[in-house]
């Protein structure tokens, strides 16, 4: 598995979305300018998250995009998934992969199941939210 570009971006727009939901619509522009992505490559990962429901856009002046829900609410599993063809470790596990005749006797199919598990249940324990508070310089510690 290899996260690709699309799944990357997707991600930081989404943050950088929660980062300014209280701004309202964020324009394309200034999403790919904060972001350094060109704006033609992020026109279709966004409009990819309005498709999805993840995020609503607006057209016209005082328009652009926004979150749907609180940065709580989006799983970097459920962003992920919508990106990439396959978060499977193998190909035998990718979802409509036909069954393969030696499933039976596999004796590696147990491990890739339980990576695939490890995998999944990683991105769908981190949030957006999670992410947002990652690397600010925002500690909630004494010493």
């Amino acid at each position: 598995m290899l996260i690709s570009t699309k799944g990357r971006y997707a991600l930081r727009v989404m943050i950088d979305l929660a980062e300014h939901r209280t701004e309202g619509f964020i324009p394309l522009k200034e999403l790919a300018e904060r972001q350094e992505i060109s704006e033609k490559y992020l026109e279709s990962i966004v409009k990819l998250l309005v498709r999805a429901r993840f995020l609503s856009g607006l057209r016209g002046k005082g328009g652009g995009y926004k979150l749907t829900r609180a940065p709580e609410e989006y799983t970097v599993g459920s962003i992920l998934r919508l990106t990439e063809e396959s978060l499977a470790p193998v190909a035998c596990l990718e979802e409509g992969a036909p069954a393969c005749p030696r499933a039976a006797i596999c004796r590696t199919l147990p491990f890739w199941q339980g990576l695939d598990r490890v995998i999944t249940d990683y991105l769908d324990s981190s949030t957006v939210a999670d992410l947002m508070c990652q690397g600010s310089g925002n500690y909630d510690y004494v010493i």
